[in-house]
């Protein structure tokens, strides 16, 4: 692969990023629940591509995964506990609804994706070699 095809993918990256945070300090804010933004890691190997995302306190049923058009969707909500008779006096951690979306690279094989979570930590994984098939949409399912 020839840097100037990392460099425009890495350009591509930061241009996503920089439109969701964009989205994300524009849009009002859900008065009822709260804004959960869960941290995520990709990584790239000789044979694969993987997305590591932190999802303390959650259980795969809650989380979504799908692929469409070569856009991998990841979303899901992670609700506030309380007590009855509890209130929240001091929040740090985050809940609510979540959206993050990867774009899947054109030598990526979208067939081969899988999906586990474990210790609240989701790990999709896709191999490397791609496919000049059309895109379908389709779940994901969770192991």
């Amino acid at each position: 692969m020839s840097n100037f095809t990392i460099d425009i993918e890495k350009q591509l990256s930061k241009l996503g990023k920089d439109i969701q945070q964009f989205v994300e300090n524009i849009a009002p804010a859900d008065v009822t629940g709260g804004h959960f933004n869960p941290d995520c890691d990709i990584t790239e190997s000789e044979n694969t591509f993987s997305v590591l995302m932190d999802l303390p306190g959650m259980k795969k049923k809650q989380i979504t995964i799908e692929l469409k058009e070569r856009v991998m969707t990841v979303s899901g909500d992670r609700e506030l506990y309380l007590e009855d008779g509890e209130i929240r006096k001091k929040a740090e951690r985050a809940f609510g609804s979540f959206s993050r979306s990867f774009a899947i690279p054109q030598y990526a094989d979208e067939t081969t994706i899988k999906a586990t979570f474990s210790n609240g930590v989701l790990h999709i994984t896709l191999k490397k070699s791609g496919s000049d098939e059309e895109d379908s949409s389709k779940s994901i399912p969770i192991s």
